[in-house]
């Protein structure tokens, strides 16, 4: 059975994802087997993994940082909210039901030895298990049936390192107090502190960490500077910092719209990559512009975000950008969206029953039961030489009506396959796709792109950017070298070790 360490926080947002990335880099570096495990996740931003199962993409990220494939077993749970009360409750990748939090609350118990059997797998298969928590583990409201925080970590029997995010203020208040709400078990199980995101000179800090060791009788293992690290983030939180401004210096003009139920906003990191393209979200009350192309992104609940593009004048908006001349693209909820109706007689999303929708693509689409998830590879049908990877997630069932197809899928979670996915308009500057991850496909991208330049009446650019998983490589290599020099590895083996 292999060893583990857990990660929990003093709150939401302390780093935790990315310090359990790190160190699942840092571990796999030095020749250890490892993966990483987080019994909860609440999230919008999924992935789907070759085998077709729903998990969170934290995991994702961290399993690519531990060089290892995702794994469903890596995230039992996955909350993925649809409303501000209720969530679809996902387990080992297929969806459970959807409750209220109440309902979940109570059904928490009866998961815990299924989740205990999972981990327990992943345990057996490797050296170390890095366990992220959620949220913060002094929920003291919550504990009683806690099975993100200490009560992963009681069945896991694992020791805590306890990270605290120094930029928010009042690290040493939220450290201490953390640790004085805990039972006396759990107190026992933490084991380090970090302090992440450190601006200034450490010389100052250093009479805090003196009394927070002295008071709380843990010891501060590292104190990581804030880092620049262009890592995929875990939640739409991330999206408060993301860019507003069109950076006038780049030819290209991105703009996403950022829906009230965004999902997968991950789809679009890639995009940054390229030399040539300004990335930039729009909120509510935020000037449009004349962006050169207009995306609609994925949404948790797309007849919810049909009235919100209608009630913020974003509807009005996007008619615009089509009638001079963008390009519009919209994925997956987005790209429902795009079409002529979405009908819900289930009540599979809402009380909405049919919805117009926004009438840029002739399709329709019917809500469902039966939850789409799949990893596929597949072909532009405007030049068969282009491949795209990508993966579904969809409740509904898209018909086109008028239009041509998008893409044709070739390989469905390793199978062959041979369907269409997709449409476009007939100038070629409206599309909708349901495949996430389209943009990671760097040739289809670039050409693309150039689609769009030569439409502006610029020249083509030539050079592709670098494939996204080997910068993301190098990215996870940069996090590794910053914890190395920052946290007292030596320490943390030996916590493991114990």
């Amino acid at each position: 059975m292999g060893k583990s360490i857990m990660v929990q926080g003093t709150a939401s947002d302390a780093g935790k994802s990315v310090i359990v990335a790190g160190l699942c880099r840092i571990f796999n570096q030095d020749g250890l087997k490892v993966v990483p495990f987080k019994s909860q996740n609440m999230a919008l931003n999924s992935y789907i993994t070759r085998e077709g199962f729903e998990m969170g993409r934290a995991q994702v990220f961290q399993a690519e940082a531990a060089n290892c494939e995702p794994d469903v077993r890596m995230n039992p749970v996955l909350l993925k909210p649809s409303s501000d009360r209720k969530s679809q409750v996902i387990f080992n990748g297929e969806v459970l039901a959807t409750m209220d939090a109440v309902d979940y609350h109570e059904f928490k118990p009866t998961l815990a030895n299924k989740i205990k059997d999972l981990y327990d797998d992943l345990a057996a298969e490797n050296d170390v298990v890095v366990i992220e928590g959620a949220g913060s583990p002094a929920e003291i409201n919550l504990n009683s049936r806690d099975i993100a925080n200490m009560g992963m970590a009681k069945l896991a029997d694992a020791p805590v390192i306890l990270v605290a995010d120094i930029d928010k203020g009042g690290v040493f208040a939220a450290i201490y107090g953390t640790i004085a709400l805990l039972e006396e078990a759990d107190r026992k199980r933490v084991k380090g502190i970090i302090i992440n995101k450190f601006r200034g000179d450490k010389a100052l800090l250093l009479p805090g960490l003196e009394m927070i060791e002295e008071l709380t009788h843990v010891p501060v293992v590292g104190v990581i500077p804030y880092g620049q690290f262009d890592i995929e983030d875990e939640d739409s939180v991330a999206l408060k910092n993301v860019n507003r401004q069109v950076d006038v210096s780049k030819d290209l003009d991105v703009a996403i719209v950022s829906l009230t139920k965004l999902s997968n906003f991950t789809d679009f990191k890639s995009l940054e990559l390229e030399p040539d393209v300004s990335v930039r979200y729009i909120f509510p009350g935020d000037a449009v512009g004349n962006p050169d192309l207009l995306i609609i992104p994925g949404s948790k609940n797309t007849l919810e975000d049909r009235i919100f593009l209608k009630e913020s004048g974003l509807e009005k908006e996007i008619h615009r950008v089509r009638q001079q001349g963008s390009y519009v693209l919209g994925i997956c909820g987005g790209y429902q969206l795009l079409g002529q109706t979405l009908k819900d007689p289930l009540k599979i999303e809402s009380t909405r029953g049919t919805l117009s929708g926004l009438g840029l693509l002739q399709v329709e689409t019917e809500f469902q039961e039966v939850k789409t998830t799949t990893q596929v590879t597949a072909h532009s049908l405007s030049d068969p030489t282009l491949e795209l990877e990508g993966y579904e997630i969809h409740m509904g069932k898209t018909e086109r009506v008028g239009d041509k197809a998008f893409c044709e899928i070739v390989e469905t979670n390793g199978v062959s396959d041979s369907r269409l996915d997709g449409a476009v308009s007939e100038d070629g500057k409206v599309i909708g796709t349901y495949l996430h991850g389209v943009f990671d496909s760097s040739r289809w991208r670039r050409n693309f792109l150039n689609n769009i330049r030569l439409s502006k009446g610029l020249s083509p650019i030539e050079e592709v950017a670098m494939p996204y998983k080997e910068y993301k490589a190098k990215e996870y290599d940069k996090l590794a070298d910053l914890i190395r020099e920052n946290v007292d590895m030596t320490k943390i083996y030996q916590i493991i070790s114990e």
